[in-house]
C-alpha cells in the first residue's frame, strides 16, 4: 500500500482526508481531541477501526492539555473529553470501544495526573498496531474462504483506509490475493458518500487488483448472471445474536446474496462487538445531513424543497450471514455462543 489512513506523530496525528480521494491525497494534523472529534464526526476519517483508533489519539491529546495535579480533577475533565469525543458518531461500536479503553488507563491510579498523558499515548500506539495485526489475522482466515478465481462483491470500504492498515473485509481479499488466488472484486459506489467509488475501487486500483465498480442497484442482476462468487463486507456494531450495522445498503446485499444462493461473509475485529446490545434492534442508526443525498460533488441532483431521509446504516439480521471473519477465527451459526466464546 502507497498510502497510510493514520501517522501517529509525536505531538499529534495525521490523517488523511478522505473527503478528498481519489483526486487529491491529502493529511491533516489532528492536535487536539476537538480536532479528532471534528475528523470523524466530518467524515475526514471513517471505518469503525479507524475511528476507533483516531479516537484514542484524540484522548491522548486531550489529556496532554489538562493541567492540574488533583486527580479527580483531572480524570473528571478527560471524561469530559471523553463524551465530546464519543458523541461524534452513535453507530460504530469501535469509538465507545476505544474511548473507554483509553479511559480505564486513565483509572487505573496507577499513574499520577503529570505521567497520564504518556500512559496513553503509549495505549493509543499499542491499539494501532493491534488493529493492523488483527486486520492481518483477519485476513489470514477469511482467505480460506476464497475460492481460487472467483468475483466477490464488497460494499463501502473496509480496507487500509477504514482501518489502521490492511483492511477488513480488502484485509481478506489482500490475503487472498497473497495466496496465489486469482480474484475479481465488484465495488457497488455506496451512495450516497460513494465510498465504493471513491474510496474502495481507488484503494483496490492502487494495489493492482481486478477491481469493476458498479452501481448500487446493479448488484442484484450480476448475482443472476452468475457474475458474484461471495460478498464479503465490514461492520460498523455486531450484536450479541450476531445481527450486524453496517453501511446503508447492506442489507440488500445480503437479501440479494440469499436469494441467489451466494456466502455473505462479514469481516471485523473483536472490537466491533457489542455484547450488550441483544439485537440489531438495539442498534442506534446514525442519520446524516441531508446535503449527501441532495448533491454528488457539490453539485445538486434535486429539487428544493423535497423531503430527504439519510440513513448511514442498516441493520442485516444474522440470519443472512454465512460467517463472521474476525482475529481469532471465523464465526459460524448459532452467532450467540460463538460471540460468547469471542469476546471470553
Amino acid at each position: 500500500m502507497a498510502f497510510s489512513t493514520l501517522i501517529p506523530q509525536k505531538d499529534h496525528l495525521l490523517l488523511l482526508d478522505q473527503r478528498l480521494l481519489p483526486g487529491k491525497t491529502r493529511y491533516i494534523k489532528v492536535r487536539t481531541y476537538r480536532d479528532a472529534y471534528d475528523g470523524i464526526r466530518h467524515m475526514a476519517v471513517r471505518g469503525a477501526p479507524a475511528i476507533g483508533v483516531t479516537a484514542a489519539f484524540g484522548v491522548w491529546l486531550g489529556a496532554r492539555t489538562i493541567r492540574t495535579t488533583d486527580p479527580r480533577r483531572y480524570l473528571a475533565e478527560l471524561e469530559r473529553m471523553c463524551r465530546h469525543i464519543v458523541s461524534a458518531r452513535p453507530t460504530a461500536h469501535n469509538l465507545s470501544w476505544a474511548v473507554n479503553r483509553m479511559l480505564s488507563v486513565a483509572r487505573s491510579g496507577r499513574y499520577a495526573p503529570s505521567a497520564t498523558a504518556a500512559a496513553l499515548y503509549r495505549e493509543a500506539v499499542r491499539m494501532y498496531h493491534e488493529d493492523i495485526d488483527a486486520n492481518r489475522k483477519m485476513g489470514d482466515y477469511g482467505a480460506r474462504l476464497i475460492r481460487n478465481n472467483w468475483t466477490v462483491l464488497t460494499h463501502c470500504n473496509a480496507g487500509a483506509l477504514a482501518t489502521a492498515g490492511y483492511g477488513t473485509a480488502l484485509g481478506v481479499l489482500r490475503s487472498a490475493k497473497d495466496a496465489g488466488k486469482h480474484i475479481r472484486i465488484f465495488a457497488d459506489e455506496t451512495r450516497p458518500f460513494l465510498q465504493g467509488a471513491r474510496l474502495t475501487a481507488w484503494e483496490l486500483q492502487q494495489d493492482g487488483f481486478d477491481v469493476t465498480l458498479i452501481t448500487d442497484n446493479m448488484a442484484g442482476w450480476m448475482m443472476q448472471q452468475g457474475l458474484i462468487n461471495a460478498c464479503v463486507v465490514g461492520a460498523d456494531r455486531i450484536a450479541a445474536n450476531g445481527d450486524v450495522a453496517n453501511k446503508i445498503g447492506t442489507y440488500s446485499v445480503a437479501v440479494l446474496a440469499r436469494v441467489h444462493g451466494i456466502p455473505f461473509y462479514v469481516a471485523a475485529p473483536s472490537s466491533t462487538f457489542d455484547p450488550t446490545i441483544a439485537s440489531g434492534s438495539g442498534i442506534v442508526i446514525e442519520e446524516r445531513p441531508v446535503h449527501e443525498v441532495m448533491t454528488i460533488a457539490g453539485r445538486q441532483i434535486a429539487p428544493d424543497g423535497i423531503k430527504v431521509r439519510n440513513p448511514a446504516f442498516d441493520v442485516t439480521p444474522a440470519k443472512y450471514v454465512t460467517g463472521i471473519i474476525t482475529e481469532k477465527g471465523v464465526i459460524v451459526p448459532p452467532y450467540k455462543k460463538g460471540i460468547r466464546a469471542l469476546l471470553g
